[in-house]
């Protein structure tokens, strides 16, 4: 689960994740179906080897405005 509290959308948020593979954003509050902006991140994202948060991994993430967005992993 990621929250952007802020009224600016964050491009390229760096967020740490402890397993490779693909993370599906499951629910996005800013999607169109709530009435929001549909800024989000196509539906998934995928892992990187780039350490962030104590995390192994890493996923870059458009976090909309005022939104919260909730991933589940899948494995490769």
């Amino acid at each position: 689960v990621v929250s952007n509290f802020t009224p600016v959308p964050r491009i390229g948020y760096r967020f740490g994740v402890p397993e490779p593979g693909e993370y599906r954003e499951m629910i996005n509050t800013d999607a169109a179906i709530y009435a929001g902006s549909n800024m989000g991140n196509a539906g998934r994202v995928r892992a990187k080897p780039l350490s962030s948060h104590n995390q192994p991994f890493s996923i870059s993430l458009v976090l909309p405005p005022l939104a919260t967005l909730i991933l589940e992993w899948r494995p490769d």
